[in-house]
């Protein structure tokens, strides 16, 4: 994979389906690479590669809906636009509130889904130009409270806004109410790109160190 160039990363697993959307993608002169399922999407996926997702919601062995909450924990930002059957349609509105970029119905237009396309590839781009600004990241970082950094450790961690209260010792609300701020403060557009900032600043931070044990 060349890091510059954008893929439209589609995981089905109809193979009919795979195949006819990628022969699509490809057809207006985007990469496109077709997978079977999740599992395969996650264990190939470079965070690094720029693009965006298509991904069916039900699929056997990890959902769709699965595979979002691991890239969330994970800090990808990759925009994901799920494909939904009538009866996922809740589903989907439950994957939009976790950060998903969008959904389309079947049946659905062929243009509907290139003019996602995109529209995802150029949230992606805006993502990664700002989290590129790692000094900004890091002044965002300067502005929260003791409070808001304990929170957002425990954010980014994966933990839900009931059990941050409890291991707090503050209530749920807040915890709502620090957990906006956060995302308010860091210019975070989800709890993946929060993540991203976090592994960001994490991955300078040790090649700072790294760098300055290895000096005379």
């Amino acid at each position: 994979m060349n890091p510059g160039l954008p893929i439209v990363f589609i995981v089905d697993d109809d193979e009919a389906v795979r195949n006819s959307l990628r022969l699509l993608v490809k057809s207006v002169g985007l990469s496109a690479t077709a997978l079977v399922s999740a599992q395969e999407f996650l264990a190939s996926y470079d965070p690094l590669q720029p693009g965006c997702l298509v991904l069916d919601v039900r699929m056997p062995g990890m959902s769709g809906l699965e595979l979002q909450q691991q890239l969330n924990l994970r800090g990808a930002v990759i925009p994901v636009i799920f494909i939904t059957g009538h009866g996922d349609v809740p589903m989907a509105v439950a994957a939009m509130q976790q950060g998903a970029f969008d959904f389309l119905q079947k049946p659905f237009r062929d243009q509907d889904l290139m003019d996602r396309i995109q529209r995802a590839l150029e949230k992606d781009r805006a993502n990664r130009a700002e989290l590129g600004e790692r000094s900004l990241i890091r002044q965002h970082h300067e502005t929260l409270t003791p409070r808001e950094r304990e929170v957002l450790a425990l954010v980014t961690s994966g933990k839900a806004n009931k059990v941050m209260a409890a291991d707090l010792g503050l209530s749920q609300r807040t915890i709502e109410i620090h957990r906006a701020r956060v995302m308010e403060k860091m210019g975070a557009s989800s709890l993946a790109h929060l993540v991203r900032m976090v592994l960001d600043l994490e991955d300078s931070d040790g090649q700072g160190a790294a760098k300055a044990d290895s000096a005379p």
